[in-house]
């Protein structure tokens, strides 16, 4: 990070930012990567070497190709460059396959992809209230939020040690919510719908974007109290966002529904017979949920309440499994997670409809609505807090509420992710690389609203230092003792209920500060 000094005038220092976290990216290239490495290598052999109508069938290896069409081509373009450094690694018979010149062809496609982050990133930084910047370039909004997103650490793990492609996707959303800030309502429409192709997660927030279009770009004025105006409505504008949205789907989907394989594609992309959690739970409501569950189940057999012969095989007790029963509490089904999450972001877009609030009241929904099927939904990966934590970036640097917010949701939900790297090895690197993160972001928000109150209450400081505790004993107490072999998912259990604690805290601090917030009445066009 010493480049950050680089520079004090001008643009330099956000072009020093990003070279220092591309150096930093190559230098973890040879760190441990997770399966998905070998997801993205059989999708780049799949898309390379068969046929468009093969894709969605092909079942040779476990790893099925399960995201969009957009996708898929994206792979297959990759794969065209790929056969230049290793024509093996597009044998779709060659089940994980690995080599020196794959390593770092897939490393480098994810940092290559990344420059459309960055250029996100610089968009965004324009749309940045400027009124609070201090003297020093480190205490400016534009250069905070600049090392907050560009240095973001959950991306960083997930990414560029973990391995996947978040941060071009992540690219697209942030891009297109700085054309919402920049009034350019189509193109932020526009990537917003190629996104969907994409990847399908970015569903959670479509709400948001459907709500707020229909609101301030086909409602073109407001009342003086900041109610609609109904003869505002502009047909012309609700059919080009129409037609924005038909052509973007006939582009991905039509050539599978040419070769009549809509529902295969459709039956890869929404595997409702996974189980309610992820084999390592996400830190939400439903792990607070089997987390109860199993304490009763332990009290109802410690009590004689149970019969441990009709305990579900599949069950909370057997430890951390991805398809279970419950076994006290309510089983959860698909049909339930989707009512629960449709509840949970309901108040948030009428917010957007009845509270309208500009771009900024449409950033806090599409926040709202990417926590809310975090908490409620059907399983539900935890790498999918950053679909919340990127965008609460922006918010972050304008109201000491909002960092607060950020800085409890930032915090917990980046040690959640700490079970994805689980190897020795990597175990320092993801503790100096959260803490340094962790560490400038307090202090820089800590700066930069020092004339407001305190970021947090006695009660907030308590739960995030207790994340130090927490890490020890899972890290350096549990594997010496002799729970250790029993159980031995109890710091997986911990670690999940625990953040998932904070995560909903986060939620509920971050939705009544939006519904409690005033509506901003505007009598000219949005």
């Amino acid at each position: 990070m010493a480049a950050f000094g680089i520079a004090t005038g001008g643009g330099n220092w956000f072009s020093a930012l990003a070279l220092g976290v591309t150096l930093l990216k190559c230098l973890l290239i040879p760190t441990y990567h997770s399966t998905d490495f070998e997801v993205h290598r059989n999708w780049l052999a799949i898309t390379h070497s068969l046929p468009i109508s093969q894709w969605y069938y092909e079942a040779t290896s476990e790893w099925t190709l399960d995201y969009p069409p957009f996708f898929a081509w994206f792979e297959y373009a990759l794969s065209h460059v790929a056969k230049y450094f290793d024509h093996e690694m597009l044998n779709v018979r060659n089940l994980n396959y690995s080599s020196p010149r794959t390593l770092l062809f897939q490393r480098f496609s994810v940092i290559f992809t990344d420059a459309l982050f960055v250029y996100a990133v610089h968009e965004c930084c324009k749309c940045i209230d400027g009124k609070k910047a201090g003297k020093e370039l480190t205490e400016k909004p534009k250069f905070i939020l600049s090392v907050l997103l560009l240095w973001n650490f959950g991306l960083l793990i997930v990414d560029h040690i973990h391995f996947q492609y978040n941060g071009f996707l992540s690219g697209l959303m942030l891009l297109s919510i700085a054309r919402f800030f920049q009034k350019r309502h189509m193109e932020g429409a526009f990537l917003f719908a190629v996104l969907l192709h994409f990847k399908h997660i970015y569903l959670y927030v479509a709400p948001a974007y459907g709500v707020y279009l229909l609101r301030s770009y086909c409602f073109t004025a407001n009342k003086p109290d900041g109610s609609i105006r109904w003869n505002s409505f502009s047909f012309v504008r609700l059919i080009s966002l129409g037609l924005i949205v038909f052509l973007v789907s006939a582009v991905s989907l039509g050539p599978f529904l040419a070769l009549n394989q809509l529902p295969q594609v459709f039956s890869r992309l929404f595997p409702f017979k996974r189980g309610l959690c992820h084999a390592y739970w996400a830190p939400n409501f439903w792990a607070l949920y089997s987390a109860l569950d199993k304490v009763l189940s332990v009290i109802g057999l410690e009590l004689k309440l149970l019969d441990p012969n009709k305990i579900p095989k599949a069950s909370m007790t057997s430890g951390l499994v991805q398809q279970f029963q419950h076994t006290v509490l309510p089983s959860v089904t698909p049909l339930a997670t989707f009512i629960c999450t449709l509840i949970a972001v309901l108040p948030s877009v009428f917010c957007v409809w009845f509270k309208p609030q500009g771009p900024r009241g449409f950033l806090r929904c599409l926040i709202l609505c990417a926590l809310s099927s975090f908490m409620f939904g059907w399983h539900v990966h935890e790498k999918a807090i950053l679909l919340a934590v990127l965008p609460m970036s922006l918010l972050s640097v304008g109201k000491a509420v909002d960092a607060s917010i950020f800085l409890i949701l930032t915090t917990t939900g980046h040690y959640s992710l700490f079970p994805l790297l689980f190897t020795a090895p990597e175990l320092p690197i993801k503790i100096l690389l959260m803490l340094l993160f962790t560490i400038y972001s307090i202090s820089s928000l800590k700066t930069l609203f020092r004339k407001e109150k305190p970021l947090f209450n006695w009660m907030e400081t308590f739960y995030l230092l207790g994340l130090g505790p927490l890490e020890v004993f899972c890290e350096f107490v549990f594997p010496f003792t002799s729970w250790n072999l029993k159980y031995p998912f109890i710091p997986l259990l911990l670690t999940s209920v625990y953040c998932a604690v904070g995560i909903t805290y986060a939620w509920f601090k971050l939705y009544v500060s939006v519904l409690t917030d005033p509506p901003v009445g505007k009598t000219k066009k949005q």
